[in-house]
């Protein structure tokens, strides 16, 4: 095998041969030549004209190397199944240039219809994310459109229903409270029509007190005591402000006296501007502490009541519908009401200003009407109140709620020392009642409070009783002459509530 196999090497020749589509070093149309033992080629195959998009025959000439007996293998397989490779091939090796009129059979490549793509895993569970959040945002929406279409049925037939139960007298009749809890929630009180309703409804039954701006009524609604404050002609701003005070959203609140309608009567020759509100038959806690002593617990509970009310007063509510901060301008005494309960209820908000953060503006009502010169701060009465700092009026008002926490601890009991079954009081007084005239002007606060500094007095006994000890460290905190340095409302209220589980309460 070994001597033929040398033989057929010595054989073997250089063939030239022409060239196509294949020629050496990409040069034109021409000729090649092969190896020794090589061959020469003729291929034809389908392409697709990119002009017509159909399959047309390509033609190609060229040299084949020897490797694999001379290419003759690789001939063999492209004629025995040129669909299959999508290429014809015809080779020869007898003469040079022996391959340039050859013609391979031409045959297009066999065409199957290719499966679809599998489907990426990770494409599938974004189109079932993107699915499903679609469909629950499409949920949400409708659920939303329905409630809204609800509400809004329920808003147009409340005041008819409210009408039906004011005038329906067969089957008894709603009371006052259960009146305003069928108002939307938003605690700004009953509608227009309603209030007005009500106002023509109400019978007066006697005065119980009158004051610069206005009296106040006993009357009855269907047999329900109410308190009605009739505004004197010249103060119909005080009742336009708080009338629209009241009727702020989110207003109602335990410690705030509760507001029932408001209007405007009368004939061509009088006026009369009515505010209709909860009847606190104990009055004004400047005559109920005239009247009575408190003992430590109803001391707390007036005191805290009294926080909790400025409290919601200068707290700024955010939502919708939200509620401004409020600061009311003239706390005193006999602007707080006593209800049955032993709680505090503020009123009179003629002097009122709201404020809200989010448009940075302080709302103060065009009344020429001023505050009560004994509870005025000593930046108010020295005139450096900056008007457009809306925490001023604020600590303005924690100055105001210090005094009236000193007129309360004068009428708490504490033991006498030395006397197990003897209790001993102040007897009720006005801040500064020893100090400035019954009806002070500014000029005399203003020496007694910003000139000489003077502030009411802490009675030794005090110091007996732990909430006395502590409402005596908060109000001297109030009434400090910088208002930087006065507890906020929120803050007092906290401490007094702590002092139910903690005598020892530092105040900070």
């Amino acid at each position: 095998m070994a001597p033929k196999s040398r033989k057929k090497k010595a054989n073997a020749r250089v063939l030239t041969c022409y060239c196509e589509g294949h020629c050496p070093g990409n040069l034109q149309n021409g000729t090649c030549e092969t190896r020794p033992g090589g061959s020469c080629f003729v291929s034809v195959e389908a392409v697709l004209d990119e002009e017509t998009k159909q399959l047309v025959p390509e033609y190609s000439h060229g040299c084949m190397s020897p490797e694999q007996g001379g290419g003759l293998l690789q001939c063999k397989v492209g004629t025995v199944s040129p669909q299959l490779h999508g290429k014809s091939i015809v080779c020869c090796d007898n003469e040079d240039l022996c391959n340039q009129d050859l013609q391979p059979p031409y045959s297009p490549r066999t065409t199957t219809t290719p499966e679809p793509p599998l489907a990426d895993p990770n494409s599938m569970h974004l189109f079932a994310l993107t699915l499903s959040v679609c469909l629950c945002v499409g949920g949400l929406v409708v659920l939303l459109g329905a409630f809204f279409w609800v509400y809004r049925r329920r808003e147009k037939r409340k005041p008819a229903y409210l009408m039906n139960s004011l005038y329906n007298t067969t089957n008894g009749h709603m009371p006052i409270a259960d009146l305003v809890e069928q108002t939307s929630g938003s605690g700004s009180g009953l509608p227009l029509l309603v209030q007005r309703t009500i106002a023509k409804q109400i019978q007066m039954v006697h005065s119980v007190g009158k004051g610069r701006y206005g009296e106040v009524w006993l009357a009855k609604w269907r047999d329900e005591k109410v308190a009605v404050k009739i505004f004197f002609t010249t103060e119909e701003s005080s009742w336009f402000r708080e009338t629209e005070i009241y009727q702020t959203v989110l207003m109602r609140n335990e410690n705030i006296l509760g507001f029932i309608a408001a209007d405007i009567k009368g004939t061509g020759s009088w006026t009369q501007m009515l505010l209709i509100t909860d009847y606190h038959e104990l009055g004004s806690l400047h005559d109920y502490l005239q009247k009575r002593v408190l003992n430590p617990h109803m001391l707390k509970t007036l005191a805290h009541s009294l926080a909790s009310g400025v409290a919601h007063l200068h707290t700024e509510i955010f939502g919708t519908p939200g509620k401004p901060s409020i600061a009311h301008r003239d706390i005193k005494s006999k602007n707080i009401l006593v209800k049955r309960n032993g709680q505090c209820a503020i009123a009179d908000f003629g002097l009122a200003v709201k404020y809200t953060s989010e448009s940075d503006t302080i709302q103060i009502a065009n009344n020429s009407r001023v505050g009560t010169r004994r509870y005025m701060a000593p930046e108010v009465l020295s005139e450096t109140l900056d008007l457009n700092l809306f925490e001023g009026f604020k600590m303005a008002d924690m100055y105001s709620v210090g005094l009236v926490f000193w007129e309360m601890a004068r009428r708490c009991i504490t033991t006498v020392r030395g006397a197990k079954n003897t209790t001993t009081c102040e007897d009720y007084a006005l801040p500064y009642q020893d100090v400035v005239p019954s009806d002070p002007s500014f000029e005399d606060m203003y020496a007694v409070v910003c000139v000489k500094g003077v502030r009411p007095p802490i009675p030794q006994r005090w110091q007996d009783e732990d909430i006395l000890v502590v409402l005596s460290k908060i109000m001297q905190e109030c009434w400090h002459p910088s208002p930087a340095v006065r507890l906020t409302a929120l803050r007092v209220k906290k401490t007094l509530v702590k002092l139910e589980t903690d005598c020892t309460i530092k105040i900070v």
